[in-house]
């Protein structure tokens, strides 16, 4: 028989120590309220850390009305809580606690020092002094017979009494780091309406000119090596032509990176309505069709077609393998055909990469589930914030200042909720 412990009393309970759930804590704490944050794992922010490896991007600079329309489909229901706190009140928030920001070259903001672990380490000691308290090491199960929040944990069942719940537990990507995806049949069980987790900023597996992806010889020679200042543009389903232009790398079964990641979510639409995707990868976005055809109409005498291509367009290395790997003999000999595929070389796609492997994950808990202060219709008293709530955005910052942006939302309905509780 499970052990249960003697119940955990508080204010407020937040479930998932991650950027949404230790902003709600922060917010609430600062009202005066009793909060505690329970988390499976050891230590808090783990994903943010993660994420934090190669250099923290924290939020973006681009105009808030630029900024709003990268959350997509979602973007009217994001643009009150952005607007509430976007990335001017994220920049705020980090100088309060002693953490200088900068903007880099592409807009990106990023901590002075570009380290995540001085901030969040700061951060922690801030919540500390504002007497939020924390139990690790408690992974949620659901509700009890009672009706409260229970915690699977090495010495038993720990039950807790809370006047309100917020639940950040983030979306399905990096499960090591602890967030699973689990709470979906939870919610779904006390009829939530929850869309299924699927993966965005993720990698595609390509379909090759053989059906099967890249052959053996390219993924050896290729995979990790950036293709940069290319320009790719994917037909979405509404027939209008997204454009970005950018970089991204060949992996050993497909392609990745930011310029993948900002198109993606169309891309993994177009898989699943139509079984199929394809981009059109331009390997030289400043050439003009003109310049290009007449480069290649070049009288190239005794030398190879590569020579010639690497002299006349500067085409080489992944570049021109790519065009090697995905033409036939014939189109490569082709001038027009060539020119045709130097500025659109199509890039058929078979899937996205798993879940687990990406950097973020789309759908959770729809947004008509939840009112303005992300509090569960189906709920009363339980709130969500961060990436469990269905919304996806691109890398550059976005993703953290949406999940900050909910855990304030969320900290606002609870004090509403508490207050008209009396």
């Amino acid at each position: 028989m499970t052990t249960v412990l003697p119940t955990l009393s508080c204010e407020v309970a937040i479930v998932g120590a991650g950027p949404a759930g230790l902003m709600a804590a922060q917010r609430l704490a600062e009202q005066g309220r009793q909060v505690l944050v329970l988390d499976g794992k050891a230590t808090a922010g783990r994903k943010f850390l993660l994420a934090g490896k190669g250099g923290m991007n924290l939020t973006h600079s681009e105009d808030l009305a630029h900024f709003v329309a990268r959350y997509g489909c979602a973007s009217a229901w994001l643009a009150p809580l952005l607007q509430d706190f976007g990335p001017s009140a994220l920049r705020a928030w980090a100088q309060d606690l002693g953490i200088a920001t900068f903007v880099g070259s592409s807009g990106r903001v990023f901590p002075s020092d570009m380290k995540a672990a001085p901030l969040l380490r700061t951060w922690l000691v801030r919540l500390r002094s504002l007497g939020v308290r924390f139990a690790m090491r408690h992974q949620w199960q659901g509700w009890n017979h009672a009706g409260q929040p229970c915690f699977a944990t090495a010495q038993g069942t720990q039950p807790v009494q809370a006047n309100a719940l917020v639940l950040a537990l983030g979306g399905g990507s990096w499960p090591q780091l602890g967030s699973d995806g689990t709470w979906q049949a939870l919610l779904a069980g006390q009829g939530v309406a929850v869309q299924p987790l699927q993966p965005a900023n993720c990698g595609f597996d390509v379909q090759g000119r053989d059906g099967r992806g890249w052959t053996d010889l390219f993924a050896q020679r290729f995979a990790g090596a950036p293709l940069k200042n290319v320009a790719i543009s994917v037909v979405a389903a509404d027939g209008v032509v997204l454009q970005r232009q950018g970089e991204f790398v060949i992996t050993a079964t497909g392609v990745e990176g930011s310029l993948i990641y900002a198109l993606g979510a169309s891309l993994r639409d177009a898989l699943q309505q139509q079984g199929q995707a394809q981009f059109a990868l331009n390997l030289l976005p400043g050439w003009s069709t003109e310049k290009i055809q007449a480069a290649i109409a070049h009288p190239r005498g005794s030398r190879s077609l590569s020579s010639h291509l690497k002299s006349r367009l500067g085409l080489d290395g992944v570049k021109l393998a790519l065009l090697y790997e995905l033409l036939s003999k014939e189109q490569m000999h082709d001038p027009i055909a060539l020119a045709q595929a130097v500025q659109a070389l199509p890039i058929a796609l078979q899937a996205p990469r798993p879940l687990a492997e990406a950097i973020s994950s789309a759908g959770g808990v729809q947004c008509d589930a939840v009112d303005a202060g992300l509090m569960l219709k189906a709920l009363p008293g339980v709130f969500c914030a961060g990436e469990m709530l269905d919304w996806e955005a691109p890398t550059g910052g976005y993703l953290l200042t949406a999940c900050f942006a909910t855990g304030v939302r969320a900290a606002q309905g609870v004090q509403a909720y508490l207050q008209g509780q009396g």
